[in-house]
């Protein structure tokens, strides 16, 4: 069996936060929109802005949604005499009741402005839009950016649960430091995380580790799901929320931390601890192990024992594209599906040992993709066309993530990831 992988310049976020200019926003509640495709939810497309949303409900009855923009996604123009630079864009959300709907239940936007002497300098914007406390309890919200300097945008999709439950939307991990949001609930080993949940203040949590699963999916026509079993929690611990909403915690190990108020553990919040770059692409085990999906056992277990393991892959892609610049963004292309993966994936495992994960790498990004609470279907060609390609992606109940899909494989779908997979193996790149 052949299973797939890419190494792409890092796509990585600069912390601390330099700067945010936040001027007007704008509330409208009218009755009708039109609702686009949801092929920009996982990424956007070249040149897009690669925007990152949470929404944190401090209790039943007020929300935030915060959002952060990557300054090297945005354009700066000056005056035309050098510095200062300024950038310009626009943040609005919309609401909706359900994934399908069409009726546009609330909206509001919000101005974000920047100035620099250095345009080059990458940070973070990171800004907040209160939600309107009469929304209903679980709704759906698409958040769009547009660069107001050029013709460049990039888009959100959340689903927002504010319920009597105590879900993981009311705990926000924060930056010790500033006690500004971070945007993953990836933490790396050893660092210390300062979590905001004010609706427990004063409390106490129990919390239990997971060690991390190191199987893979099974591909795409496999009668199975994943290629190894998962292990249940190993310890567990307890830790006290704060009268002002918080608690510190510190990841000693890899695998998932799960936090909740009682013993049942199907509610509350999950921290993942991963290696030190993840989400990045960043060491040679980083880039070895995605490409487990394109080679054969013997070719994985000699790459793994080179001298170099990065020499070894870099000469695999080589000998597959013919040359070095093929090889170059054929490696760049895999290894920023990788990554897009671990952004928008993640689940209980690493976003590229996921379902989607796996046929995001392998088929690129779907022609249309439909979504429910309970599902998502990715097209590759028209819809309704018998020569399309379609992943029934279905929810799993999972404790410890509302992220995790699982795929509905189907033998048919053999022909497809063979041929998919040989591409790759060939140095040509699958591209919708």
């Amino acid at each position: 069996m052949k299973t797939t992988g890419t190494r792409p310049r890092p796509l990585h976020f600069i912390w601390p936060i330099l700067a945010v200019l936040l001027l007007h926003a704008c509330t409208t509640t009218q009755p009708m929109a039109p609702r686009d495709g949801l092929t920009g939810m996982y990424g956007p497309a070249n040149g897009g802005i690669r925007m990152q949303a949470r929404t944190y409900h401090s209790d039943t009855a007020h929300s935030t949604l915060y959002f952060t923009l990557p300054t090297t996604d945005l354009l700066y123009k000056s005056t035309g005499e050098g510095a200062p630079f300024r950038a310009s864009a626009v943040v609005r959300y919309e609401v909706y009741s359900d994934w399908a709907s069409r009726a546009l239940l609330d909206s509001a936007s919000v101005r974000v402005n920047d100035e620099t002497t250095d345009p080059a300098d990458p940070k973070e914007l990171i800004g907040t839009l209160s939600l309107r406390s009469n929304l209903p309890s679980v709704c759906v919200l698409k958040v769009q950016v547009n660069d107001l300097n050029r013709d460049a945008q990039g888009v959100v999709y959340l689903r927002s649960i504010r319920g009597k439950a105590t879900t993981a939307q009311y705990f926000l991990p924060v930056d010790q430091r500033s006690g500004l949001p971070l945007f993953s609930d990836h933490v790396k080993p050893g660092r210390a995380l300062k979590v905001r949940c004010e609706r427990l203040a004063g409390r106490t949590l129990k919390a239990g580790h997971r060690p991390a699963d190191g199987s893979l999916p099974a591909p795409v026509f496999s009668s199975g799901s994943r290629m190894s079993g998962v292990s249940g929690a190993d310890s567990s611990f307890t830790v006290s929320v704060d009268a002002d909403g918080y608690f510190l915690f510190t990841p000693d190990r890899a695998g998932i931390y799960h936090f909740h108020q009682n013993d049942s553990i199907g509610k509350g919040f999950t921290v993942m601890v991963m290696g030190e770059s993840y989400p990045i692409i960043a060491s040679a085990a980083d880039m070895l192990r995605p490409m487990r999906y394109i080679t054969s056992v013997q070719e994985y277990d000699r790459m793994a024992k080179a001298p170099n393991v990065r020499e070894a892959v870099e000469r695999f892609w080589i000998d597959a594209a013919g040359d070095r610049e093929r090889a170059r963004e054929a490696i760049r292309i895999y290894f920023e599906r990788v990554e897009t993966a671990n952004r928008h994936f993640s689940s209980e495992v690493e976003g590229w040992r996921t379902d989607r994960g796996m046929v995001h790498i392998i088929f690129g990004r779907p022609t249309s993709i439909r979504k429910s609470d309970l599902s998502e279907t990715w097209t590759y060609g028209e819809e309704n066309n018998l020569m399309s390609l379609v992943f029934t992606f279905v929810k799993r109940d999972s404790p410890y993530s509302d992220n995790e899909l699982m795929l509905e494989r189907d033998p048919l779908l053999k022909g497809a990831w063979y041929r998919n997979v040989e591409s790759w193996r060939n140095g040509r790149i699958y591209s919708n």
